[in-house]
């Protein structure tokens, strides 16, 4: 079954709509610049108000690998999404500080850009368009079979996602501006997420 993560929770009624769909996996962004952003103390808030059985994911752009691991520690968040430069040698670093799963988002325009994520000491990987958030779609023409977890971000919405799902068959699929109207979350595209994604999974079973 396709796992779920919605991204870019900021408000309570969000992760209210978030416990009634339970998809796996919720974003919190600790990136300063996104619109999205969230600091610690809102997101330890809205963290106590998300159900236990939704993992909480923290996303970063070329944070300290301490500053995430105080998040990790506080019990704030349960799994790290990079989205910045971090290379090898910061994983480990960060390795060496929290056990906690760690994503690492990559940008794809070639299918070299594939191969590079594929060779990620990461436990998943994330393939987008680049930048985070921005709701571009990429060439799925250049994801090659890819035998290892990986999400599929980047443009994603009620619309496309069945079938993207039935197409490059992800892990996993994450999901942040196809779900907003007019830059915050809309409860009614939400519920059509994850309908989309959740129909096209059990067809495929």
């Amino acid at each position: 079954m396709t796992k779920l993560k919605l991204c870019g929770l900021v408000r309570i009624c969000d992760i209210e709509a978030a416990n009634r769909l339970n998809p796996e996996y919720i974003g919190f962004v600790f990136a300063k610049k996104s619109r999205r952003y969230v600091d610690p103390a809102q997101a330890r808030e809205l963290r106590a108000r998300l159900d236990k059985g939704i993992s909480p994911v923290g996303v970063f752009v070329n944070e300290s690998p301490e500053a995430i691991a105080d998040l990790v520690r506080s019990g704030i968040i349960d799994v790290v999404q990079l989205h910045g430069s971090e290379d090898e040698d910061f994983l480990r670093k960060l390795r060496e500080l929290v056990s906690c799963p760690i994503i690492k988002a990559f940008s794809v325009k070639t299918p070299q850009d594939v191969r590079i994520a594929c060779e990620s000491s990461a436990d998943l990987i994330l393939l987008d368009s680049g930048g985070g958030g921005t709701g571009t779609v990429f060439d799925w023409d250049l994801l090659e079979p890819i035998r290892r977890p990986w999400f599929l971000a980047g443009g994603l919405s009620p619309e496309n996602a069945a079938d993207a799902i039935r197409r490059l068959a992800p892990y996993g699929v994450d999901v942040s501006s196809g779900i907003e109207t007019d830059g915050v979350k809309d409860i009614q595209k939400m519920n059509d997420f994850v309908r989309a994604v959740r129909g096209a999974a059990e067809r495929k079973l």
